[in-house]
């Protein structure tokens, strides 16, 4: 335990090392998600996520854990490309936005189960250890239940017309995954038929193009414009402030009146709670209203809050409930459109040959511009002031409003196949 009272150096080690290993991890994704595909990718999350959990729980010393938190890192970056990719491939278009949008609420109620046991073990030595160790046997449910599913019918289908393999031979195996995951006889023909419409519109969109996208082609053409839209909202969701805010939100409150670290720490599982409710509405609204609605709103009350939060800290200190309503507004505003809406966007845009590069870069975008900002809010708030930096995070928000307005197409309804030959092309 002579090790357990870290320095401020050592304690940002520790927990910017999993965004150190997401970074590194969503680069490799890059060359090698195409090659591996969704099924194995996540199977491979999986397993990084079992070691780096159960090196990090059971760390005899610093050096253990400061090499536990990017293996465990590795799996973010992974699991955050591989899961959208396979969800938007594999399901039917009409629930494609609540899928996704569950895939965030699964986030936010692990980032809430960790509050809770972080909140349960806080006064106990050596508690940080269940904390981190909790994730070890979800990891292991996770990599079972990918190990059960069939491989995206769709990655099978771009590898045949990449030329990896005969096509007849991968057609029936996309009809067989297809026909699993939707809970039907083996190679039933409602499956052939869209596997065969599948094919021909492959075809005909790759007819006067080679299928396997050269390194550099997502910046180019269709796929730039699809990275323009996914890989702004990404950025956005950040550079709105999204990282200080929830970091710092126990500084917020802290400042608020919540003194002691058990406070904050309780605080902070009611504000898990209220994220997890507000996504909840996203999940229940995402193929209702629309991609754009919720974004909009969204925003909105992204920038409302960040201008109050500015107030707060210049002229209205005394009044707390302030504080806590703006971090409350925030919060419910970013769960029901950056948070979830974002990510799905980023599934759904790319066309099928660049999707695995796209979305790699977009999730590189996203870990890349949060370290950004976290690193760069303490020393920010010093030169600025909190005020004057949540002005600034305010205007950055007003100016994604517009971003949103001017940019981000509406998707809801649309196949990816259409969304591909409708608003890129």
């Amino acid at each position: 335990m002579t090790w357990y009272n870290l320095s401020a150096v050592q304690l940002g080690l520790v927990v910017s090392g999993s965004l150190y290993g997401a970074l590194i991890g969503s680069m490799l994704a890059y060359p090698f998600a195409d090659f591996l595909g969704r099924r194995r990718e996540l199977i491979i999350a999986a397993i990084l996520y079992l070691a780096g959990g159960s090196l990090t729980a059971c760390a005899p010393e610093l050096g253990a854990l400061l090499l536990g938190r990017p293996v465990y890192g590795l799996g973010i970056g992974l699991a955050m490309h591989g899961a959208p990719l396979y969800i938007a491939e594999t399901c039917p278009s009409q629930i494609r936005g609540t899928l996704i949008s569950l895939k965030e609420l699964a986030i936010v109620l692990g980032i809430l189960l960790g509050y809770f046991v972080g909140g349960y073990e806080i006064d106990v030595i050596g508690g940080w250890r269940y904390m981190f160790g909790f994730s070890a046997p979800i990891a292991l449910l996770m990599g079972f239940g990918m190990w059960t599913l069939p491989p995206s019918p769709r990655w099978l289908l771009l590898r045949a017309i990449q030329g990896k393999g005969p096509l007849q031979e991968y057609k029936e195996k996309a009809i067989g995954a297809l026909s699993k995951l939707r809970g039907r006889p083996a190679g039933d023909k409602v499956s052939e038929k869209q596997i065969e419409d599948t094919i021909i519109s492959l075809k005909t969109a790759y007819t006067d193009e080679e299928a396997e996208g050269n390194f550099l082609e997502v910046l180019q053409g269709p796929s730039l414009k699809a990275f323009t839209i996914g890989g702004g909202l990404v950025l956005f969701q950040q550079i709105t402030g999204q990282p200080s805010v929830l970091y710092y939100a126990g500084s917020i409150l802290q400042s608020a009146g919540f003194s002691a670290a058990a406070d904050a720490a309780r605080v902070s599982v009611v504000i898990g709670i209220f994220k997890s409710l507000m996504t909840a509405v996203a999940v229940l609204k995402a193929d209702d209203l629309g991609r754009r609605p919720l974004l909009i709103g969204g925003v909105c009350g992204i920038a409302l809050s960040l201008f109050l939060l500015s107030a707060y800290y210049k002229f209205l200190g005394s009044y707390p409930f302030v504080a806590v309503s703006a971090l409350l507004l925030y919060v419910g505003c970013y769960q029901i459109s950056f948070g979830p809406i974002s990510w799905l966007m980023v599934s759904e845009i790319f066309p099928l040959r660049t999707r695995g590069k796209g979305i790699s870069l977009a999730v590189l975008t996203n870990f890349g511009s949060n370290a950004i900002v976290t690193f760069a809010f303490s020393p920010l708030k010093e030169l600025l002031g909190a005020e004057n930096l949540f002005l600034l995070f305010g205007v950055i928000a007003l100016l994604s409003l517009v971003f949103v307005v001017t940019s981000v197409p509406e998707t809801k309804g649309l196949t990816l196949e259409e969304i591909e030959s409708k608003i890129l092309k």
